[in-house]
């Protein structure tokens, strides 16, 4: 089985708050814990020769030899599980994120296998990320990554600069599609094909791999009597997508688009979505730490029965390795641009964190993660662990105090972007990229001390919740 099963939200430059192009994805796994970090790559030029190559399938490829400064969260062990870069916004403020793992069905797979040593999420970003102008050039780039390499899984690939947000969908060995999300629009994408009808004539908003169409009516693959179904010729609809896949995009329309009226395990759900209001940060986030609150699937909830509480797979969970949301604002002062917000706890009760992404350095607590938690390490990975961890085992008790806790933290994210941003105005070059380094180490600060003081008040308040308790009549 694929390692990752994740969940993804894009949001064209009209449809966001601040008319700014944001793409986002819950990096879950299927083991609970999969230590990561989060570091800044120098980028180089001149290196020639140099090869990555992974421990899971045996690919091998060389680099170019000119490669952009670009950050990543990969896996702290990656000579036994790979690189896992994920995701991250380089120095040409091009952001990725890699991937959302896809499934094509059976009877395209017949005629365009998978490639068992071709290149999979593990190299993907390291692959394409540092060589990449936009996101457009982003999307081609990968595709003749795939078509000289070849997939060994389904994939899918979030791409965005300051005016462009694309989706890139590889299903089968070596057959892809991409779609640029139009930018009053938003998409929610959760393993499983997406994409619907394919213009063939909109080079602008479409890209495809060489000789799609023709393999398509050469294998007999659309089932569509009209029109040309990325989804209906390529993906699946299952049991497992009906409880697994489909009720996750459900469940962010429901949030963005409360008054549709959709059921959670329809086939049908629209890929490009439009709201009434403009999308947040923090709603992405309320969406990526979701896990159907306020419905009858929700399984810290009380009004579904205890069936109807564990029917549908959540959004937001225990083994989400990182949560990330990857925002390039045209609006910003210039070299500020990229803004990665990063959360490495469980998304529903742990903070996404402000990086600007023009640094050349990360605080060791987050670039330094220990494979097993330590407590004599600080570490920003095991920090929010520990603290989803107490926040879930008296939900009931501490929801709301860790709701007080994002709430003050949001309201202090947004005040220090907005100092940040007017002092970036001021400066440029070396001087701007070590303001904006030293930015967000005072963020990480703030945040560690804000969040340890959460911890051990929690703590505290644990004891007494403690079954093991007994009161005697003091007369005795």
């Amino acid at each position: 089985m694929s390692l990752s099963a994740c969940t993804s939200i894009l949001v064209g430059k009209a449809a966001s708050l601040d008319g700014t192009t944001m793409i986002a994805r819950n990096d879950d796994t299927f083991l609970p814990l999969t230590p990561q970090r989060f570091y800044m790559h120098p980028g180089w030029k001149g290196k020639k020769g140099q090869t990555v190559a992974s421990p899971l399938n045996g690919f091998t490829a060389e680099l170019p030899e000119n490669g952009y400064r670009y950050n990543a969260v990969p896996n702290v062990d990656r000579e036994h599980l790979g690189d896992y870069e994920e995701s991250g916004i380089n120095e040409k403020n091009v952001a990725m994120s890699a991937t959302e793992s896809t499934y094509g069905n059976e009877r395209a797979l017949a005629h365009d296998p998978l490639v068992k040593d071709g290149l999979d999420e593990d190299l993907i970003v390291n692959m394409t990320l540092p060589f990449i102008e936009s996101a457009r050039h982003g999307v081609e780039y990968l595709g003749q990554l795939i078509k000289q390499y070849g997939s060994p899984a389904g994939n899918s690939v979030l791409f965005s600069d300051r005016d462009n947000v694309w989706y890139m969908e590889i299903v089968t060995g070596h057959h892809w599609v991409a779609q640029r999300i139009p930018d009053d629009a938003y998409a929610v994408a959760a393993n499983q094909v997406a994409i619907q009808q394919v213009d063939f004539d909109d080079t602008d908003n479409f890209a495809w791999s060489e000789g799609i169409r023709e393999f398509v009516e050469e294998h007999h693959l659309n089932t569509d009597k009209e029109g040309w179904n990325f989804r209906h010729i390529f993906g699946t609809m299952n049991e497992k997508d009906r409880h697994y896949n489909t009720p996750r995009v459900w469940y962010g329309h429901h949030i963005l688009n409360p008054e549709v009226d959709e059921e959670p395990e329809s086939a049908e759900l629209p890929f490009i979505m439009r709201t009434s209001h403009k999308i947040s940060v923090e709603d992405i986030a309320q969406i990526l730490g979701s896990h159907y609150n306020e419905t009858k699937y929700d399984p810290f909830g009380h009004d579904g029965s205890e069936h109807d509480r564990l029917r549908y797979r959540p959004i937001g969970l225990n083994r989400t390795q990182n949560s990330h949301v990857l925002q390039v604002r045209g609006n910003a002062p210039a070299g500020a641009e990229g803004v990665m917000w990063l959360c490495l706890g469980y998304p529903t009760f742990s903070p996404y964190v402000p990086f600007y992404t023009n640094a050349n350095d990360t605080d060791p607590s987050y670039s330094s993660t220990p494979l097993k938690l330590d407590t004599d390490v600080d570490s920003a990975y095991w920090m929010y662990r520990t603290l989803s961890t107490i926040t879930e085992s008296h939900y009931s008790k501490f929801i709301q105090q860790n709701r007080d806790y994002l709430t003050a933290l949001y309201r202090r994210f947004r005040e220090h972007v907005a100092e940040t941003d007017t002092a970036a105005s001021e400066l440029s070059g070396k001087e701007l990229t070590k303001a904006l380094t030293e930015a967000n180490y005072a963020i990480v600060a703030e945040t560690k001390a804000a969040t340890k003081a959460q911890i051990n008040e929690m703590l505290m308040e644990s004891i007494n919740l403690s079954q093991l308790t007994f009161n005697m009549d003091k007369n005795l």
